[in-house]
């Protein structure tokens, strides 16, 4: 399982995971990014979200249409900067992750979770295996394809 203590994350990381910061749209790791895979909490190890549920929604950070368990994600209210937002937080660690909006695909449920890059970290799907993500293969339709 790959996890980082808070010592190790560099400035954007902190700023977006323990001070509820948020990175640059467009200017992220993951934002247009669609291999097959997990993205887990880059603290804790714990698997948030899959490729299966990452969809184009051209704001600039990853959107997903849903979390792999709803266990593992904490909805808070944000009135932060005047507005009124659902915080989305991860339970294994309580980093900051995002938020969650009501403008995602209606055919998946009508959600869009939008991350922080800076805030998870990608596991390959060949790869999950050999780094103990073994467990998630079938959450994946086409399991024997990489």
């Amino acid at each position: 399982m790959l996890k980082k203590s808070k010592n190790e994350l560099n400035d954007l990381e902190y700023l977006v995971t323990q001070e509820n910061g948020t990175e640059p749209p467009f200017q992220n790791e993951y934002w247009n990014h669609f291999e097959k895979g997990i993205y887990v909490d880059k603290l804790s190890g714990k698997p948030l979200f899959t490729s299966e549920e990452k969809f184009e929604s051209d704001c600039g950070w990853p959107s997903f249409s849903k979390a792999l368990s709803d266990d593992d994600v904490i909805e808070l209210v944000d009135k932060s900067f005047g507005m009124v937002r659902t915080e989305v937080r991860s339970e294994g660690s309580d980093s900051h992750l995002g938020h969650v909006f009501n403008d995602g695909p209606k055919e998946t449920g009508g959600l869009r979770y939008c991350i922080n890059s800076a805030a998870v970290q990608f596991i390959p799907y060949d790869k999950l295996e050999e780094l103990g993500y073994g467990d998630l293969i079938p959450h994946f339709k086409d399991q024997g394809e990489k």
